[in-house]
């Protein structure tokens, strides 16, 4: 594997020998060693391209000249290499992107007398096929179209590519899209091929716009060198990057406008992109639509896109609260939700193995290619046979006749990941010595490439002998981590791999046949069987990981250990507090880069974000928290796989340690609960509407021992809280907890504590449900709130103030206090929602926070079904 390049498009250096080519003119690229003065020709920029072969760019040299026929450099810095060039240089290739190419000569393709623009062109559309960039509309056939060569992030690989617009879309956009203002029509390349009459309404409407004050010059951004003045102690390259800010909420979403607002077109760009975020026009690549409920009951062309696309939309207030409220951006999005339809705005993730075609044995390739898998959740799945206690990789093609060697206990074989947030790369290293079943021959069996995607390749070398099979194979583990294979104790180096624990699915295949056959032997009453299906779902646990953005390849279910997320949560506190302190970017960089490998994330070609946004970090706490009861329900799950004399759901009921019995749905208890969801579901969570399927009541083993002491204390309510289903396994057989002390402090509103509401729809939206997977669960805790310390904004708590024994949230909207009733001595706040009057708070609705789990006692298990709005009809 070759190292990948910085991450820049263009790189300029002098011609090392006369061996490169020109990706051009197919000429020879010649050396400047011997030469006093620079000669254009020896000058050899360079576009890099994504490689199939390897999660790397690959470079593709050019002469000067040549290339400004191919590229759309818009300054220095866009150029890697440019410092190191001499000064001379450094002005002919300022003066070269000023002018757009080398020599300021006329080109082939642009009017007579003008210079070409060679990253704008224009002809007549030769299919009907072409989208216009700008309105996301077809551009017919013999339509003129202008297009601006730019690289597809979606398809990095293929280098700048014409991305064509309308004559009118390109016109609005011109100084977004860099057509200057000195530029002209009849400077687009292919003008000279249209019509007359076309070329004179052309000129008209994208004319060259004199400059009063003489000819300018373009200032040039200094260079940095903080990349060489910056050495801490951590694992990857110190570039100098751009300082990023840490309120961009919005980074990685892109929102829609539609109908009339408050801010014109251009204001509201600006609001958007202040929050880190883009406007686009198309439906389909909308995160967030911005409207009013007006263009929701007019129902346009637009808005029907937004429905049928499944977008959500939003008012126009909610990029306002964005900037002053504490709240999580999932939740903000809820709060101001006034479409009936729509699902939370989720980063998809595919979960896809890289996958290349083994061509066999003695020292031969393979061949790669460039390919994003699509579908979300959908997971490649490979066989694999496991010899001796490690799985010999079916790419191989080795997996019948050989198995994986083992010496003194310890199996030949590893699997290596390596993140680097600067080059955009997630790549992978795989490692195996192979010995045949049957005749003395070996083979190293390598393979390589980016996470998520097929790019990569492998390699397969024989041997007659042991020892220069393990020699081959301890060889190029040093080489690629820095660390000998026969090392107990690894050392990362920066650029180097990182050994990562893999699963063979032995674990789940037991799992799934001891889940198959579940129920078929239970006791238990059939809503309680149906209960436990729910709770112990395997596949549901994939899901959620899938969500999370989590490689399953690299960390499966099997392979979650408390101790890897609590080192994890450590990272994430020193991320947030290096972001809080303004720290240097390096340093979030190298923690960011540290956190991915920890926890193997899948990207697909996206480049792996930066921790450097105080909201994503919280998005990775709240990611951890999920693994840390799936991590509890999996290790359940794998306990019973022995026992085969019970029913597996009668194993896992008991594992629990709960005793959960069906309440029925006429008695006077269950009315009064049905009568709490009904009369508690926030006006504003308007998206979907709840109905109770079952209601269970629960009594935790010890759990009562425990909050007996507070049973006294004055205050005590019958609160709601909503977690994943994922997690009831972990909630129900250890309680609710509060965050480890390794996690960071500013990842919840109120500091570490255990959150409740008295409103079911708060708590609802934390099911996170969708419309292919409406069931949610939903507790009722008595919890013991005694003396409550009232607060309107965020506050960190770390200790409550003196004679306080929870914390408060006031909201806007709170049950009527009115029509409160008593369940064997609790408070039950079921009245229906009204204004608190409650004006300089960042809360909508109210939310509870204790600090002590012994304040909490389990009451209700609710299975609540989640009927989402799909029309307006």
């Amino acid at each position: 594997m070759a190292d990948s390049q910085d991450d820049k498009l263009y790189k300029a250096e002098y011609a090392k020998s006369g061996r490169a080519s020109c990706k051009k003119c197919k000429e020879n690229i010649g050396c400047d060693q011997k030469i006093e003065k620079l000669d254009f020709t020896h000058l050899a920029p360079v576009c890099l391209s994504q490689s199939p072969m390897f999660d790397g760019k690959v470079p593709h040299w050019h002469h000067f000249s040549c290339f400004w026929l191919r590229a759309a450099v818009q300054s220095p810095s866009d150029i890697s290499g440019f410092i190191d060039l001499r000064w001379g240089d450094q002005e002919k290739v300022k003066k070269a992107i000023e002018s757009g190419d080398a020599t300021g000569g006329e080109q082939k393709g642009a009017a007579k007398g003008e210079k070409i623009l060679n990253d704008f062109a224009v002809e007549y559309a030769k299919s009907n096929r072409s989208t216009c960039k700008g309105c996301d509309q077809k551009i017919e056939k013999d339509h003129i179209r202008v297009s601006k060569k730019t690289v597809d992030p979606e398809k990095p690989q293929l280098g700048l590519i014409d991305r064509w617009y309308h004559t009118g879309c390109f016109v609005s956009r011109r100084e977004e899209l860099l057509f200057k203002p000195e530029y002209s029509a009849a400077q687009l390349k292919g003008f000279a091929a249209l019509r007359d009459e076309d070329k004179e309404e052309l000129k008209k409407r994208l004319p060259a716009v004199k400059n009063e004050g003489g000819p300018g010059r373009v200032k040039w951004p200094s260079s940095s060198l903080s990349s060489s003045l910056l050495f801490p102690p951590c694992w990857p390259r110190h570039p100098a990057l751009p300082r990023s800010s840490s309120s961009d909420p919005l980074t990685g979403l892109k929102l829609l406008a539609v109908g009339k607002l408050s801010k014109n077109k251009d204001e509201l760009k600006n609001a958007v992109e202040e929050l880190g975020g883009k406007i686009t026009g198309s439906a389909n690549k909308a995160a967030l639509c911005l409207s009013n409920k007006k263009e929701i009951e007019k129902t346009s062309k637009k808005m029907e896109e937004v429905r049928d696309a499944g977008v959500r939309v939003v008012a126009e207030g909610f990029l306002t609260d964005i900037k002053e409220s504490g709240k999580a951006l999932q939740e903000l999005i809820s709060l101001h939700a006034i479409s009936p339809w729509g699902a939370e705005v989720k980063v998809e993730s595919q979960a896809a193995a890289p996958a290349s075609k083994s061509t066999g044995a003695h020292s031969s390739k393979s061949t790669g290619r460039v390919k994003e898998e699509e579908g979300g959740s959908k997971s490649k799945k490979m066989k694999l046979t496991v010899k001796g206690g490690a799985a010999v990789d079916p790419e191989s093609g080795l997996e019948n006749c050989a198995h994986v060697l083992d010496q003194n206990g310890k199996s030949y074989s590893a699997t290596l990941g390596l993140v680097d947030i600067v080059r955009g790369t997630n790549s992978y290293y795989k490692l195996q010595l192979l010995e045949d079943d049957v005749k003395k021959q070996y083979w190293v069996f390598r393979s390589w490439g980016r996470v998520g995607t097929t790019i990569g390749g492998n390699k397969l070398d024989k041997f007659y002998d042991k020892n220069s099979a393990m020699d081959n194979f301890c060889s190029v583990y040093e080489e690629k981590t820095g660390n000998a294979w026969a090392s107990s104790n690894f050392t990362k180096y920066p650029n180097k791999f990182y050994p990562l624990e893999i699963d063979y699915g032995q674990d789940e295949e037991a799992v799934k046949k001891l889940t198959a056959s579940a129920g078929t032997k239970s006791k238990l009453d059939k809503p309680i069987q149906d209960l436990i299906r729910l709770i112990f779902d395997v596949e549901s646990m994939k899901k959620a990981m899938v969500e999370f953005e989590i490689d399953l390849q690299k960390m499966p279910l099997g392979k979650l250990s408390k101790r890897q997320i609590q080192s994890a949560y450590s990272l994430l506190s020193e991320v947030q507090q290096a972001v809080a302190d303004s720290a240097a970017e390096a340093l979030i960089l190298d923690l960011s880069n540290r956190f991915y490998t920890l926890i193997p994330h899948d990207f697909g070609m996206k480049k792996p974000p930066l921790l450097n946004n105080m909201d994503y970090i919280q998005q990775k706490v709240q990611m951890l928290d999920n693994l840390l009861d799936i991590e509890v329900a999996y290790s359940l799950l794998r306990g019973g796989v022995e026992d085969n004399k019970k029913d597996p759901i009668d194993i896992n009921y008991e594992k629990l340690k709960t005793k959960i019995e069906v309440v029925d749905k006429s008695s006077s208890e269950a009315q009064l609960i049905q009568q709490y969801v009904k009369n508690t579901h926030a006006a504003t969570h308007n998206t979907y509407t709840l109905d109770v399927e079952e209601i269970f009541k629960i009594d935790r083993e010890g759990e009562y021992q425990c909050f007996h002491p507070f049973k006294e204390l004055h205050n005590r309510q019958l609160l709601w809280h909503g977690s994943r289903t994922t997690n009831y396994a972990g909630i129900l057989s250890q309680g609710l907890r509060i965050a480890p002390p390794e996690a960071p402090v500013t990842g919840y509103m109120f500091g570490k504590g255990v959150y409740f509401a008295d409103m079911v729809s708060k708590s609802a939206n934390y099911c996170h449900t969708s419309q292919a997977d409406p069931v949610g669960l939903i507790l009722l805790g008595e919890v013991a709130l005694g003396n409550m310390h009232e607060l309107k904004k965020a506050s960190h708590i770390t200790k409550l103030p003196k004679g306080k024994h929870s914390v408060k949230g006031l909201g806007r909207t709170a049950p009527d206090p009115r029509a409160a009733v008593s369940l064997n001595g609790v408070d039950v706040p079921l009245g229906k929602g009204i204004n608190t009057n409650i004006e300089d708070t960042s809360l909508l609705y109210n939310e509870y926070i204790v600090y002590d789990i012994a304040q909490v006692n389990l009451k209700y298990l609710l299975k609540i079904r989640f009927n989402y709005q799909t029309s307006l009809w």
